[in-house]
């Protein structure tokens, strides 16, 4: 057994032996709290790895242009925006949390299962499917699939006696979950093919019907009035008038502008450089998360919240000039590095700003801060990023890239042939090349990430010139504060996995 088993063994024997002989056997061990919510997450996210990535990879295939993309990445962010009005009107007020999941989990993978069943057709004997159709169901799909985001936090939140500690060892499952879903995606050599939408939907059903089996977790605000006002998050508004808060927000909108440009071609560039199995190269960047998300403290007590931002938006700024510069000869190191990066990216721009609000945010509306938080970035900034990068890309592609792209399939199919007969590797090298020499002709990539280089570099200069760190000034210090922050956290949806 390794180490780290024995201790997880470990912890687990101490508190057998140290609670009560009720809290001992309520459940049985083997089914007690911590193994079922790690295994809720893993599926959480699981469910979204599976198809995110290299979704692009296989649209292309069957007719999506730049805006069909667009709106494809689009859904999300509108899902987003709706959420929290199903999650505070319904799921927080008339039914327990765990049946919620289930019956949404089971309903968005029924929709992506019709979805992934409308577009497998042979774009070379069938029509092609409508675009509109699909992205109304990948929008139905998002709508069922958003508010879980949170309700996943919610039910673990609710069966924690101590969730500033038991929590982020939880959560950290659901990186995993998207981390083995594309490893899973390229093993089976779907990065590009239909089955990568089915793996997502049956992944639903499973989640939607072990929700049922999870800890009961009575809607949290059962016999509240509802309030419109802290509905709509009317308090934490008033936050904007304080200038440093109101450049963080406005950046934080304007910098998911160039993130949704990364989730949207990221996946097709890597593909398109000569990069094999780019499902399973992309989670590299998920691997950098965790790895950042260890030493955040390390480096949050040494650069503080400013500065903690600063790099999260120099780092984009670097990404995408990486991407750049490679797209002449799809450079490998320079892809890879861009990818790599990501944990810096997430970490220190998107959880040191949920940080930084929690501090500034007053105690009896934190919860709505970090939901204002949420709507200007997963909400607004990913939409409006998702229609930018979209029309981009249809401006930036090349006008004979169906004949490239016919080519490159050839090729492709070629390179298949050889790794099955055991070619030597120096010739299917060649061969990859030759495709990527095809692809990287489709779109001029060059400006496509050059373009959010820019941006990024512009936002960074703004918020270093306006923002300041007067987070520890505001916090109260009073007692109701420091028994504020020992409570349970607020559970919000976030940005990614």
């Amino acid at each position: 057994m390794s180490t780290l088993a024995r201790l997880e063994w470990g912890v687990h024997f101490n508190i057998l032996f140290n609670a009560s002989i009720l809290e001992k056997f309520r459940g049985g061990y083997l089914m007690s709290a911590f193994p079922r919510l790690c295994i809720m997450m893993f599926l959480q996210f699981f469910i979204w790895g599976a198809w995110y990535v290299t979704a692009y990879l296989y649209l292309g295939k069957v007719g999506f242009a730049g805006t069909d993309i667009g709106w494809t990445y689009s859904v999300g962010p509108i899902a987003g925006m709706i959420s929290p009005f199903v999650v505070g009107i319904f799921a927080d007020r008339f039914f327990a949390t765990e049946r919620v999941l289930g019956v949404l989990h089971i309903l968005g993978g029924a929709l992506m299962f019709v979805a992934a069943s409308v577009m497998n057709v042979d774009p070379a004997t069938a029509a092609l499917p409508s675009a509109t159709v699909i992205n109304l169901l990948f929008f139905g799909h998002m709508l069922c699939y958003y508010p879980t985001l949170s309700l996943t936090n919610t039910l673990a939140l609710h069966n924690m006696t101590n969730p500033e500690k038991e929590f982020p060892p939880i959560r950290v499952f659901g990186t995993i979950g998207w981390i083995v879903a594309g490893v899973l995606v390229s093993f089976q050599g779907w990065d590009a093919a239909i089955y990568m939408f089915y793996l997502s939907a049956g992944a639903a059903v499973v989640m939607g019907i072990y929700s049922f089996t999870l800890p009961h977790t009575p809607p949290p605000s059962a016999g509240k009035e509802l309030n419109l006002g802290e509905l709509l998050g009317v308090d934490a508004w008033s936050m904007l008038g304080n200038r440093s808060f109101l450049t963080f927000i406005v950046s934080s909108f304007l910098v998911c502008i160039p993130l949704a440009f990364y989730y949207q071609y990221a996946g097709s560039y890597v593909d398109a450089s000569g990069i094999a199995s780019p499902a399973f190269k992309m989670t590299f960047g998920q691997m950098s998360e965790i790895l950042f998300m260890i030493l955040m403290p390390f480096f949050f007590a040494r650069l503080g919240v400013k500065w903690m931002l600063l790099i999260g938006i120099a780092t984009w700024v670097l990404r995408y000039t990486l991407f750049s510069f490679a797209a002449v000869d799809g450079s490998f190191w320079m892809i890879m590095l861009g990818v790599v990066v990501h944990g810096i990216c997430y970490d220190f721009f998107f959880v040191t700003g949920q940080i930084y609000t929690d501090k500034v945010a007053k105690p009896e509306y934190r919860g709505q801060a970090q939901g204002l938080l949420v709507l200007f970035t997963l909400g607004l900034g990913m939409f409006v990023g998702a229609q930018v990068a979209g029309q981009t890309e249809a401006y930036l592609t090349a006008d004979n890239k169906e004949s490239l792209v016919a080519s490159a399939t050839v090729v492709g199919d070629e390179i298949s042939a050889l790794e099955i007969s055991g070619a030597p590797s120096e010739q299917i090298a060649s061969k990859r090349q030759e495709r990527a020499d095809l692809l990287l002709q489709t779109i001029n990539w060059k400006w496509l990430w050059g373009l959010p280089a820019i941006f990024a570099a512009v936002v960074l200069v703004i918020f270093a010139v306006m923002f300041n760190d007067d987070s520890t000034s505001e916090e109260d210090g009073s007692d109701e504060d420091s028994a504020s922050s020992n409570s349970e956290p607020e559970a919000s949806p976030e940005p990614n996995a």
